[in-house]
C-alpha cells in the first residue's frame, strides 16, 4: 500500500469543494491505516535523527487550514515520536504592534529552523495573503503583491539548504461545524473555541476564493502545496507522515564518518 499526495503543479488539483476533504477511498481500513501510521512514525524518527547528525538542512513543515482543521493535532500525532531538541514548533497569531511595524516577513525570518533542525508553523506567513484579503484590511495591490514576495522569500530558503514543504489540511463545512461544537460541549475543550471561528465561518466562499489562489501562486518547485483531506484525521497524519519521510529519505541524509584523527585514539 502506497498511497501519497501529490505536490500542486497546477491550478487544475486545486480541488476544495466539501467531497474533497473525505478520506481518500484507496487508503486501507482502520487497522491497518493506523498500522500504516505508526510505520511512518518510525520512519520519521530514524531519518529525523539522520537529518540532525547530517547536518547539511533543515525542514520547514508549513501547517495552514480553516480553524478547528487540526493543526495542533497534526502537531501532536505526526511528530510524536520525533526528538524534540531536534524540533521548533511556532504558532503565528495576530501580529503584535511591533512586528506591525515590520515588514509582513520579518517575524517568520526570525522562526526558520537552522540546519539539523525541523520548524513546524502552524499557521504562518500565509495568514498575510489570506486574511487581509478576506477582512479586506489591506488594499488589494499591497496583498497581491506578497505572492511574489513569499516565492522569493522561499526561494531564498530553499537554496540556504532549508528544504520547505507546505500542507492545506483541508475540511468540509460538516466537519468544521461537528468539531467546534465539539469544543463548545467539551470543558477540555473549551478554551479552544473563539466567537470569532463563527465570523469566519460565515466567509466560507471568500475563504475558499483566498486560499485557491494563494496555493496556485504559491506552489512551486522549491516549496511545494499539498492538499491534505483532512475530514479523518488518521488519514489526515499519515498521508502528511508519508510525505515529509518521503522528503527526508530523499535528500540521501547520512551519519558523518569518525574523524580520522580520532581513530587511533585510546578511552583509558
Amino acid at each position: 500500500m502506497k498511497t501519497s499526495l501529490e505536490p500542486v503543479t497546477d491550478s487544475r488539483q486545486i480541488h476544495l469543494d466539501d467531497a474533497d476533504a473525505a478520506r481518500p477511498d484507496d487508503l486501507p481500513g482502520d487497522d491497518e491505516l493506523k498500522k500504516a501510521l505508526k510505520h511512518e512514525r518510525k520512519r520519521l524518527k530514524k531519518l529525523q535523527s539522520v537529518l540532525y547528525a547530517d547536518g547539511r538542512y533543515a525542514l520547514l513543515v508549513v501547517l495552514q487550514g480553516r480553524d478547528a482543521s487540526g493543526k495542533d493535532g497534526t502537531v501532536k500525532k505526526v511528530f510524536r515520536s520525533v526528538n524534540p531538541m531536534g524540533c521548533e514548533v511556532t504558532s503565528f497569531k495576530v501580529p503584535t504592534d511591533i512586528e506591525q511595524e515590520h515588514d509582513f516577513l520579518w517575524r517568520i525570518h526570525q522562526r526558520v529552523p537552522r540546519r539539523r533542525m525541523i520548524g513546524i508553523f502552524n499557521r504562518s506567513h500565509y495568514e498575510d495573503v489570506i486574511v487581509p484579503r478576506v477582512r479586506k484590511l489591506v488594499p488589494r495591490k499591497e496583498w497581491s503583491a506578497r505572492y511574489d514576495q513569499i516565492n522569493e522569500f522561499e526561494r531564498t530558503l530553499s537554496i540556504s539548504s532549508v528544504v520547505i514543504l507546505k500542507f492545506f489540511l483541508h475540511i468540509s463545512r460538516d466537519e468544521q461545524k461537528k468539531r467546534l461544537e465539539e469544543r463548545l460541549e467539551n470543558r477540555k475543550k473549551n478554551w479552544k473555541f473563539r466567537a470569532g471561528d463563527l465570523d469566519d465561518r460565515a466567509l466560507w466562499t471568500d475563504y475558499t476564493a483566498a486560499y485557491r489562489e494563494a496555493i496556485g501562486k504559491c506552489s512551486t518547485e522549491w516549496a511545494p502545496w499539498y492538499i491534505v483531506p483532512a475530514d479523518n484525521e488518521d488519514a489526515r497524519d499519515l498521508l502528511i507522515s508519508r510525505t515529509i519521510a518521503d522528503t527526508l529519505d530523499d535528500l540521501d541524509l547520512r551519519y558523518p564518518p569518525l574523524d580520522p584523527s580520532l581513530r587511533d585514539m585510546k578511552i583509558e
